[in-house]
């Protein structure tokens, strides 16, 4: 099995997939979760290629993103197929997959080591200097508004909830953002995060000075 040329053609294929996303699940989202997983599983003693390979299609099927999610899953399994892949290894990525995602924090936990590196390094991507960003960018491309003092944020939320309820951008953070530190899975990714973690504490402390006129 040529490791390398399946990774470059993983890479094509999110490519064209994520070309066209300006919500903050573009490819350079894909990249640096890629980038975290590999870093992650270095340092945990996991299966390298099974993570990078994972974190570079973990989006393709996003509900976020695709406007058909059953055919998203289907083309993926069309191109996991076509790679002459081990049936064991295809099955391992598309369970990591399916199982990833926050959706409201509501999921059971990852069943193995490489599920968790892989869900740590797509969380790593959503806090820190990187998390602010992109917190802004899906928030402007959902026409959700950057602060609003009268709508506060939400508790426990169901998927659809979490989905399509009134929120925003900074509500966000205390929905999902400042929790994810406490949800990381491996002592590596615990380490990454703690920095991310205390930036984003520092950057709404600011926020609200401006906002208010006391900064």
């Amino acid at each position: 099995m040529n490791t390398q040329k399946i990774i470059t053609a993983a890479e094509a294929f999110v490519r064209s997939k994520l070309a066209h996303d300006f919500s903050g699940h573009d490819w350079w989202h894909i990249d640096r979760v890629r980038n975290n997983a590999v870093t992650i599983a270095r340092k945990e003693n996991a299966d390298v290629f099974l993570c990078e390979l994972t974190a570079l299609l973990h989006d393709v099927t996003d509900e976020k993103i695709c406007e058909d999610e059953l055919l998203a899953e289907q083309q993926l399994k069309d191109w996991l197929g076509a790679q002459q892949l081990p049936p064991e290894l295809i099955a391992e990525v598309l369970e990591i997959i399916s199982t990833m995602s926050y959706k409201g924090g509501s999921r059971a936990p990852m069943t193995t080591l490489e599920g968790r590196i892989v869900q740590d390094a797509d969380r790593l991507d959503a806090i820190g200097a990187v998390g602010i960003s992109r917190v802004f960018a899906y928030s402007g491309a959902k026409g959700r508004p950057i602060h609003d003092p009268a709508v506060k944020p939400r508790q426990a939320m169901t998927k659809e909830e979490y989905r399509n309820g009134r929120d925003t951008a900074i509500n966000h953070f205390y929905e999902k953002l400042l929790k994810l530190k406490q949800l990381m899975n491996t002592d590596y990714g615990i380490q990454m995060a703690e920095q991310r973690h205390t930036f984003m504490e520092q950057y709404l402390e600011q926020f609200y000075g401006e906002w208010e006129g006391s900064r």
